[in-house]
């Protein structure tokens, strides 16, 4: 199937493995949050019993070093992507409200992102993940 959309998510390359998993599931919500059009409709098993709804497209995951992850978002903004971030001062934060007060004390033109999500158009997406590697 061809989706007109594309998701990438991109991790810092050098976060321990519990950090980039964590990253990429917060991320994934973020996107999930913004474009609820994209959800697939809910599962159901053999039994009839009902299961949350998935996103309806693939995911693709990225791995960035430093120059990489922060010229995805500078292309992210310029394309007027979808954006779901993840700063590392995150990772010492422990609700929602302190994420947001720590992402908001960031610079706003080069934030210490260790993830970042996108979603749009796919060749805009293309393009803002171009020389990134998937993730192994």
């Amino acid at each position: 199937m061809e989706f007109d959309t594309k998701v990438a998510i991109i991790v810092l390359d050098d976060l321990a493995v519990w950090q980039k998993l964590n990253v990429t599931a917060f991320l994934a919500t973020g996107i999930a949050g913004a474009a609820p059009e994209a959800m697939g409709e809910p599962y159901e098993d053999a039994a009839g019993r009902r299961h949350a709804r998935l996103f309806g497209q693939p995911m693709m995951v990225y791995q960035a070093d430093n120059a990489g992850l922060l010229r995805a978002f500078r292309q992210g903004i310029e394309r007027e992507l979808t954006r779901a971030v993840y700063v590392r001062a995150m990772f010492s934060t422990g609700h929602d409200q302190a994420n947001r007060d720590v992402f908001r004390a960031e610079p706003a033109d080069a934030p210490d992102l260790v993830g970042l999500a996108v979603r749009g158009p796919k060749k805009a997406v293309d393009k803002a993940v171009k020389g990134l590697s998937l993730h192994a």
